[in-house]
């Protein structure tokens, strides 16, 4: 369990590195830091529970049913305040994206991870393909088309225009 977590940590962590400009709160790290961190004291326990049971200590089982009762409530707990505040975290998230969004001019760094996102992602926009047209760079290209990131992968010489929807 705990090489699992240390590998969905150091996941989180990695995958953010592509994703940095969208989650401009440095707390958003900070879930991805407590998983591996219990990670790393969930194998202290271990370690512990498999000495107890060796030497068949009823205090060290004791020990090791108390510690993993705290785990088990430290989780539970997680998983109620995440399941809380998921709406915060996607009206946060959305805004972010909104924002760096707004600075796309097809050349800055911004772009460069706006454009890596909608192609991961198989996406357009925040919400869809209608979100580009607020922004400053649709506005001063006038070509009524979105970045060619939105175009489905597989459509051949897909220019972004909004008049063909379906190759988005």
């Amino acid at each position: 369990a705990a090489a699992g977590l240390s590998y969905v940590g150091a996941y989180v962590i990695n995958t953010y590195k592509s994703y940095d400009n969208f989650l401009q709160d440095k707390y958003a790290l900070l879930p991805a830091v407590i998983i591996i961190c219990v990670a790393v004291v969930m194998f202290i326990i271990g370690l512990i529970g498999c000495c107890a049971t060796f030497r068949e200590s009823r205090v060290g089982l004791g020990l090791f049913l108390a510690i993993i009762l705290v785990i088990f409530i430290a989780e539970v707990s997680a998983f109620v305040l995440g399941f809380v505040y998921r709406e915060k975290v996607k009206t946060d998230v959305q805004s972010t994206m909104r924002s760096v969004f707004e600075k796309y001019d097809g050349k800055n760094p911004e772009s460069t991870v706006v454009d890596y996102l909608q192609e991961q992602l198989h996406c357009c926009g925040v919400k869809n393909y209608s979100d580009w047209t607020t922004t400053q760079w649709f506005n001063s290209t006038g070509n009524n088309s979105v970045p060619q990131s939105c175009c489905q992968q597989e459509v051949k010489n897909c220019t972004g225009h909004l008049d063909q929807p379906q190759e988005l």
